[in-house]
């Protein structure tokens, strides 16, 4: 059987990074993990071809070839899935789809032939059976959790991983927490289930042998939604197993997602960096106790954040993080106190968004109760945009959403940020290989950005400080420097998008 494995496009958001990559010549941020781990559980026998549309274009050879595709996706990538599955049904071919997209709005695809929900290591052997024998269903559901321990190594041959800027893996699946707006644990459960340190690096091996190789501008991003969910597990196993695989390669970073709670283990921020991480995620959200409490960030409860965030830095972890702005607790004075937090911690990629329901939350749930859900999300939460009927005035809410978004991203800003986040950060434990292509990417810079952009003497400056004050991290300002640039693209299209809605 001849097998397509279809991969939506992502839109114009934070976190697609479209104007970043033109400066390292990729196509997208990272391959579809997702896909390429489904791939590993089909039959061996099977033809399979990956088609991301992120990368390359769906051509009518391709679904001529195919007997069926298979398409998964994240809520974001609605759109483009949307078009996809027309496609397949125009030229007859058979479409079996599921992921998160699918998994939390089932309901939006009554023309896909089969939905294969919730985790595929449980949803997809039933289906295959039934494939076999003739007698497929139209969807395939569980209330389980599946023992990732049992997770194959993704097919990475299958992506042309030159095209792409990083690359991903997945260690764990589920939370300890519970907040409110997210739907994680709805998804993956409360009890974190962790692959053994052996899968990880068997996947490591994979890539490589595949031919990726990291660079200063391309780390393996650990997709975990809190990371440090089990701390023994990481201190007795992973970390020790990351550490002794450094030494047989080049010098590789990770990046991946935790809680705040992170700042309190001194012992595992240092086996952190020892094994190679130079960056966290981390749900910071509102520096604002009453709104933590409302949403259920209890693990943000009672701190003082900003040390938090410092005390991570000087480890030498850059901290990324996301904020929210509309929880039924804020008011007018939120605005100011999120830039005023952003800005003193030194915080240079700061996702701020305005709070979104997700199907399958306890706010979803709540807002269908209180008559506030209005419409659906779009998976987006940085898009301005918002499915439910804030306890604020809208207008204010808007408005005081874009003023963050203006000040945050202004050249001025966003450069003094850095400038802030470098005087505190720790010097990283690996330095990336610089190569040709990295070379390259700071000549585009010297052109877009130091001659062209609007940040040229933001941009200059910043180079000169670096050299002067903290020489090697000069590849970390220069990568920072292009992220910036695709941050101001992105929040000039929300408030042109703004705009036109008025």
């Amino acid at each position: 059987m001849n097998i397509l494995l279809l991969y939506p496009k992502f839109p114009d958001t934070f976190w697609s990074f479209n104007h970043a990559l033109k400066f390292v010549r990729k196509k997208a941020a990272f391959p579809p993990l997702g896909l390429l781990t489904v791939a590993a559980m089909l039959p061996g026998d099977w033809n399979k071809r990956l088609v991301d549309v992120n990368v390359q274009t769906l051509t009518p050879a391709d679904l001529k070839w195919a007997d069926c595709a298979l398409i998964s996706g994240m809520i974001v990538q609605e759109q483009s899935a949307s078009e996809l599955i027309a496609r397949c049904h125009e030229a007859g071919v058979r479409v079996v789809a599921g992921g998160p997209l699918f998994t939390n709005e089932p309901a939006l695809f009554p023309t896909v032939d089969h939905l294969v929900l919730n985790e595929a290591e449980l949803t997809l052997p039933p289906f295959l059976s039934d494939l076999e024998r003739g007698c497929a269903k139209p969807v395939y559901s569980t209330t389980g959790f599946a023992d990732i321990r049992q997770t194959p190594v993704p097919l990475w041959h299958l992506a042309d991983l030159r095209r792409y800027a990083s690359i991903c893996l997945q260690y764990s699946r589920g939370c300890p927490f519970q907040c409110e707006f997210c739907n994680v644990t709805a998804l993956f459960g409360h009890r974190p289930r962790a692959k053994s340190a052996q899968q990880v690096i068997a996947e490591l091996d994979g890539f490589y042998a595949a031919g990726w190789r990291g660079s200063a501008f391309g780390p393996v991003f650990f997709v975990d939604d809190n990371f440090i969910g089990n701390k023994a597990l990481l201190k007795n196993e992973l970390l020790p197993a990351l550490i002794e695989w450094q030494k047989g390669h080049q010098a590789t970073c990770f990046q991946t997602e935790v809680s705040i709670n992170l700042a309190d283990d001194e012992e595992l921020m240092r086996l952190m960096v020892d094994a190679g991480f130079n960056s966290v995620f981390i749900g910071i959200e509102t520096p604002d106790d009453g709104s933590l409490g409302g949403c259920g960030k209890k693990q943000n409860l009672g701190r003082n954040l900003l040390r938090d965030v410092r005390r991570i830095q000087q480890t030498g972890l850059q901290v990324q993080a996301g904020f929210i702005v509309g929880f039924d607790q804020d008011t007018p004075s939120i605005f100011q106190r999120q830039i005023d937090f952003i800005q003193n911690s030194g915080i240079v990629t700061a996702m701020v968004g305005v709070l979104q329901a997700p199907p399958g939350t306890r706010l979803h749930d709540r807002m269908q109760r209180e008559g506030r859900l209005v419409g659906q999300t779009t998976g987006d939460n940085s898009d301005g945009t918002t499915n439910i009927i804030p306890r604020m005035n809208g207008e204010s809410l808007r408005q005081g959403y874009h003023k963050i978004m203006r000040h945050l991203y202004s050249p001025r800003n966003y450069y003094r940020r850095i400038k802030t986040f470098l005087r505190h950060y720790r010097m990283p434990k690996f330095d990336p290989p610089l190569g040709w292509d990295q070379c390259m990417a700071f000549g585009r810079t010297v052109f877009h950005l130091g001659i062209c952009g609007q940040e040229r003497f933001q941009y200059w400056g910043l180079l000169a400080w670096t050299l002067a004050r903290r020489p090697r991290l000069l590849p970390l300002a220069v990568t920072l420097s292009i992220y910036g640039h695709h941050f101001r693209k992105v929040c000039a299209q929300i408030q042109s998008k703004s705009l036109l809605a008025e």
